[in-house]
């Protein structure tokens, strides 16, 4: 083993321990094993720190590749130092937003006792009012570029995407709309945060993304007791949802 696949390989394991036990790392990073394997090419939507990017990049291995999307300054400029740390070859760094149609937006990075909290940054084209980001006293205003999904794949010469994890503070619909022609070619399997608090800012509810995703024919699951399960419904004690055609 390289290396570069011992580094990798101690952080993602780090962070699959660290699922079901600190709530800064997400329970379905433990499930992922059961649905990327290695070869595949994945995308990191809302990438942030990484926690999903370095557990993807020890899964997929060298054959296989990790596109991390981010579009905040910061933690774009993270990424890519910690990449080359890490000696992650397979992972690639999009410093730039996903949704409907590329053009400049805005995103709305909120601050607390001025710092800045980069996961509830959301893009601001679309949305009406701050939503559950009324609880933070300060917001920054961060320029940005706009692409669609379906541009990201098609420039990055992608000839089968397998994997998508987005979570983009409720514009989730909108990052679906802009991957029309991946998720009709390529069937890759998606995580998304579903949650109706951040999705009620864009007018949308959490019905209409299972909706959109059935239309597709995708079915829902989520991460229940160390497996993915079926899910009829989007529930309240639960907020990432596993979509597989």
């Amino acid at each position: 083993m390289t290396p570069r696949a011992l580094r990798t390989g101690a952080v993602a394991g780090a962070l699959r321990w660290a699922a079901p036990r600190l709530p800064f790392v997400e329970d379905e990073v433990a499930g992922l094993s059961a649905v990327v394997r290695p070869g595949d090419v994945c995308l990191d939507v809302g990438a942030e720190y990484g926690l999903y990017t370095w557990t993807l990049s020890s899964l997929v291995g060298p054959a296989g590749q990790v596109h991390s999307v981010e579009p905040l300054p910061g933690p774009a400029r993270w990424l890519r130092l910690a990449s080359r740390a890490l000696g992650c070859a397979n992972v690639v760094v999009h410093h730039t937003a996903l949704g409907a149609r590329p053009g400049r937006s805005t995103l709305s990075l909120p601050l607390r006792h001025g710092t800045p909290v980069h996961g509830r940054a959301y893009l601001t084209e679309g949305a009406d009012g701050p939503g559950p980001n009324a609880e933070f006293r300060a917001a920054r205003s961060v320029p940005t570029s706009v692409r669609t999904l379906d541009q990201l794949v098609e420039a990055a010469g992608l000839e089968k995407v397998g994997f998508v994890k987005a979570d983009v503070e409720g514009a989730e619909l909108a990052v679906l709309t802009g991957a029309r022609e991946t998720l009709l070619r390529h069937r890759p399997s998606l995580l998304l945060e579903v949650e109706g608090r951040h999705l009620d800012k864009y007018g949308a509810r959490p019905a209409d993304v299972v909706r959109h995703l059935r239309a597709y024919g995708y079915r829902m699951r989520r991460w229940h007791r160390g497996r993915w399960t079926e899910a009829p419904h989007v529930g309240d004690d639960c907020r990432n949802y596993l979509f597989t055609a």
